[in-house]
């Protein structure tokens, strides 16, 4: 298996990045190859604007989604832009590791979405949920934070930790046509002793252990069930689906 590790936490000796490192040695240790994009200490340049383009289909005006299609094509597209999407294309297994800021990602992980995800490539038209650039390939996020388990759950004060994430689980992965994993979440971090620590990053170990086996969500939209206009064909099933991401609470 090819694996991807994009890695978004700005202390080097952050728990963050403990998971980061024990993900690459059981990777490793199975025989997996993996590639790293440690975003803080590559000085990532999160920031799309019309520098990212060598030579532009309208040098007037900046339609970003249409320059990375025409940035692409003629091979003008920013090196670090081509060099992170050649990764992602690459592996079979993209795993996304941050603490969460604000019920969201870091925003250097953010730019990264923003910029790595070209159109054309990897969304675009109807390329989208089970027909995207991605389809075929899994998604795994794992996070930090120092919120409680309890403050998460269907009745916590906070609302479902995936209803939460569903701009970036459904929103950016499935929307790519990654299968997405169950993520993996590190409860109340900053707060717990260092046995407690030690535990979450066992659960992690053991959790990389058993990938191959494990199913993607079922809770995503997939073309055939809608029409040529999108349009649903069955509003009840989606309804429902999207309440499992908590939209209606």
């Amino acid at each position: 298996m090819k694996v991807l590790i994009v890695h978004a936490h700005p202390e080097p000796q952050s728990f963050s990045t403990a998971l980061k490192s024990v993900a690459i040695e059981e990777f490793f240790r199975q025989g997996h190859e993996v590639q790293i994009s440690d975003l803080y200490a590559m000085k990532f340049n999160p920031v799309a604007s019309a520098e990212d383009f060598g030579l532009r289909a309208d040098p007037d005006y900046c339609t970003y989604a249409l320059e990375q299609r025409h940035g692409m094509q003629t091979g003008t597209i920013a090196p670090d832009i081509q060099a992170e999407l050649e990764k992602l294309l690459w592996c079979d297994l993209l795993i996304l590791n941050f603490p969460l800021f604000w019920f969201s990602t870091p925003a250097i992980l953010k730019g990264w979405i923003d910029r790595v995800l070209v159109s054309g490539t990897v969304y675009g038209g109807k390329r989208f949920y089970d027909h995207g650039g991605l389809s075929g390939k899994r998604a795994l996020v794992s996070v930090t934070l120092g919120g409680q388990e309890h403050m998460f759950g269907e009745r916590g004060i906070h609302g479902p930790f995936k209803g939460m994430l569903r701009h970036l689980l459904q929103g950016t992965l499935a929307y790519t046509g990654l299968g997405v994993l169950e993520p993996f979440v590190g409860w109340h971090i900053p707060y717990v002793s260092d046995e407690q620590r030690r535990l979450v990053l066992e659960s992690w170990r053991t959790r990389l252990q058993s990938l191959s086996g494990e199913k993607a969500l079922l809770t995503f939209p997939r073309l055939s069930e809608y029409d040529a206009l999108l349009h649903p064909r069955a509003a009840t099933q989606i309804t429902d689906r999207h309440d499992e991401f908590g939209r209606a609470a």
